[in-house]
C-alpha cells in the first residue's frame, strides 16, 4: 500500500488552506529580497503590478517556466486576493523552491498605497 503525504494533486489547485505568506508592508520594505511572481492574467498585470514583478499567469505555470527562474531568492507569489497565489505557491514548493504568497494579494497592496508600475 502506498501512502501519499501532503495534498493530493487535484486538491493542490484549490484556493483553500494555508501556505507560507508575508504581509505587503513587510515586502515593501525591501522588494529586492524576493523574486516577485505575479500569477494574475497578463491583462491584470499590465494594468498595475508591483515594481520588479514577473508575469507568469497561473494557467501557464509549468515546470519549463519554473526551471529557468533564479533560486537565490525566495519566490513571492502575487495575485488579486490571495486565491490564485495559494496553488501557485504550492506548485513552487513542490518543485523545490522556497516560496510564499503575498498575504491579501494586490488588494492589500493597493489598500496600503504601496509602490506600483503600470
Amino acid at each position: 500500500m502506498i501512502i501519499r503525504k501532503g495534498i493530493p494533486g487535484w486538491l493542490s489547485w484549490l484556493p483553500f488552506g494555508q501556505v507560507p505568506s508575508v504581509t505587503p508592508d513587510y515586502v515593501a520594505q525591501d522588494l529586492e529580497q524576493y523574486l516577485l511572481i505575479d500569477v494574475r492574467t497578463l491583462r491584470e498585470f499590465n494594468k498595475s503590478h508591483i515594481p520588479g514583478a514577473i508575469s507568469i499567469p497561473l494557467h501557464s505555470l509549468r515546470h519549463d517556466r519554473m526551471n529557468g527562474l533564479p533560486t537565490d531568492k525566495p519566490i513571492l507569489c502575487i495575485c488579486l486576493s490571495a486565491h490564485r497565489s495559494k496553488p501557485a505557491t504550492r506548485k513552487f514548493i513542490k518543485a523545490g523552491f522556497n516560496a510564499m504568497e503575498l498575504k491579501g494579494g494586490m488588494l492589500a497592496w493597493w489598500k496600503l498605497d504601496l509602490p506600483l508600475e503600470n
